[in-house]
């Protein structure tokens, strides 16, 4: 099965939020030949507005950085998934960039990683992967920064 990460999954990875490690194990089995990791560059865009954000425009090189070294597959937003996103956003109470990763995993016939409870709008349609909350779990270790090893093999 396809795994498609939302920024949530991603920001919780590099942010050593809660779920981390459960990201951290998709990136290794993806690695090693296990399911697939997508995500559409407006969810993309969604991380790098977020980090900017944080930690400011500095950040965003290492940010790059430790991306570039991730078995992620970032997918543009082409016309087909404008199309289905657009379907979401008008029939569900979801962000728009939301609706996107919704529909990429929609076409792609995987299932959403996310810890967004806005998802729930789309969970009896596509099967999600819910990351863990910091009341469920302690968030793990810090993921590596871009000077450190590549997160995946591990």
């Amino acid at each position: 099965m396809v795994n498609v990460l939302d920024a949530h999954a991603l920001m919780a990875y590099l942010n050593a939020e809660p779920g981390c490690l459960l990201v951290r194990q998709m990136l290794s089995e993806a690695t090693q030949g296990g399911p697939q990791l997508l995500m559409c560059s407006v969810n993309l865009g969604e991380v790098y507005h977020t980090t900017q954000r944080r930690h400011g425009l500095g950040k965003l090189p290492e940010l790059d950085a430790v991306l570039a070294k991730l078995p992620i597959q970032m997918l543009p937003a082409d016309v087909p998934l404008a199309k289905e996103a657009a379907a979401f956003k008008a029939t569900k109470k979801m962000s728009y960039a939301d609706c996107f990763a919704a529909a990429l995993a929609k076409l792609r016939g995987g299932r959403i990683v996310t810890g967004d409870p806005e998802f729930r709008e789309v969970e009896a349609e596509i099967p999600i992967a819910w990351l863990p909350h910091a009341s469920d779990t302690p968030a793990g270790p810090p993921a590596p920064q871009a000077s450190g090893q590549d997160p995946a093999a591990k």
